[in-house]
């Protein structure tokens, strides 16, 4: 890989999204576009990122963040072009891991509930387009900055953030599994077709439980650590011992970008759980 990596994050002001930006700038040469709907949110975030880089280039900024509205696909256009701009038309690592909160229906209404309303079917659309239509958008016009640029360079990788929920249900998260399932699908076709053009790699990882309820602005303001508010059953309900980590994920990011041979692959981190029998009592 070379001495400096780019990386374009979506949701990427609070979250698993915030927690690999800070990951990823804590390491010399990282530079990261970060792109999120919440300005609030993002510009907390931008705030702190200068306390988190480590660029080898002192020439160069080491980040940029932009609020986009990923359910517009105007504005995705807009926004590649600026991340064109930014990274010199050369992007290492596309990682798709935005989604529309929250993440069940409003106010924990069942699907079939109030069959007059719009409201579930506008929910629907809108977790549909940030959650599946955008990262297949964004990947298909990042081609250009992904691909292999000469025969001395290699091409980049798109991660696509996924989560068990995908092939564990919960009540009322019937757009969240369909989007996080239908990634699993777009992540798989992908790889083939991205992988025969232009050697470009996509995976996807699917998180279960990583604990993020430090990763946003309120949390700052409050001081709030990574293990408030969890219980020891909380943790040994876990395999592995532990509610998941940002890190966690960040590991499987740093994985994933360095292991050129490696593509149309789902990696679970979600500390066992999902290979757990249970029985009713």
């Amino acid at each position: 890989m070379p001495a400096s990596i780019n990386y374009l994050v979506t949701g990427a002001g609070r979250g698993i999204g915030r927690g690999l930006v800070r990951n990823l700038l804590t390491r010399p040469g990282n530079r990261v576009f970060l792109l999120d709907n919440n300005e609030s949110e993002l510009q907390n975030t931008l705030s702190l990122a200068s306390t988190w880089t480590q660029s080898l280039d002192t020439n160069r900024s080491s980040y940029k963040g932009k609020v986009v509205d990923l359910s517009n696909r105007d504005e995705i256009k807009t926004v590649v072009r600026e991340v064109n701009e930014f990274f010199g038309g050369s992007l290492h690592a596309l990682i798709n891991n935005a989604f529309a909160t929250p993440h069940t229906w409003r106010d924990d209404k069942g699907m079939e509930d109030d069959l007059d309303s719009d409201e579930i079917m506008d929910q629907w659309d809108l977790k549909i387009a940030v959650g599946l239509t955008a990262p297949f958008l964004l990947s298909r016009l990042c081609v250009p900055m992904l691909k292999r640029k000469d025969e001395s360079s290699s091409a980049g990788c798109i991660i696509n953030i996924s989560s068990t929920r995908a092939k564990q249900a919960e009540d009322n998260h019937e757009a969240y599994s369909a989007a996080k399932g239908g990634i699993l699908g777009l992540n798989q076709s992908m790889a083939i077709s991205l992988g025969h053009r232009h050697n470009i790699r996509v995976n996807a990882i699917i998180p279960g439980w990583i604990n993020v309820e430090n990763e946003n602005k309120a949390a700052d303001e409050v001081s709030t650590k990574w293990e408030d508010g969890m219980t020891e059953q909380d943790h040994s309900w876990h395999p592995a011992g532990r509610v998941g980590r940002v890190e966690d994920i960040y590991k499987a990011v740093k994985f994933l970008v360095e292991s050129d041979f490696v593509t149309g692959e789902e990696i679970v981190v979600d500390g066992g759980v999902t290979r757990k029998m249970y029985y009713p009592e």
